[in-house]
């Protein structure tokens, strides 16, 4: 298993959103990143943690990180754990008093609970060895997707996320 970070998310050529998720060990524009592609509200919701940004109310994220709280458990750590036929496969390590609970999950979701509970993220060798791309990112397209998601945020309605 290889620890990783939020790089970012993106929007490829076709407008679907894709998290990128980055060994913690290799610096920007090298290396790997292993790109996942996700659904919009699960994009603004991983996006909304990693920017510690404010919303009105709760999104389904927060809401599992207060009922884990609320129950006493901690969010240990977050697993990748294999693709199979171009879908990701994703754990929840939970612990609760001695015991500890591995919960299926879309990494997505897994993602989303880790960067609002301060979980580690891991990724399997093996995934990021069939999945992961070369890393050729450089800072100043980093920059532009903060911009254009902090303008995103200054636009989003609640509404948007009812459903």
């Amino acid at each position: 298993m290889v620890q990783v970070r939020v790089a970012g998310v993106a929007l490829d050529s076709t407008g679907q959103h894709v998290i990128l998720l980055k060994p913690i060990t290799e610096l920007p524009g090298s290396g790997s990143i292993l790109p996942i592609w996700i659904g919009a509200q699960e994009a603004t919701s991983i996006l909304v943690a990693v920017e510690n940004a404010p919303t009105p109310r709760p999104l389904a994220h927060d809401l599992m990180r207060s009922m884990v709280v609320s129950l006493g458990a901690q969010v240990t750590a977050v697993e990748i754990t294999r693709i199979e036929d171009g879908t990701f496969y994703a754990e929840v390590s939970l612990a609760a008093g001695s015991a500890v609970h591995r919960l299926d999950a879309r990494p997505s979701d897994a993602v989303a609970l880790a960067s609002r509970t301060a979980a580690p993220i891991f990724v399997d060798d093996a995934v990021l060895e069939e999945a992961g791309v070369p890393d050729t990112l450089v800072e100043e397209d980093e920059e532009q997707r903060l911009a254009e998601f902090k303008e995103f945020l200054e636009d989003v309605d609640p509404d948007d996320f009812r459903g």
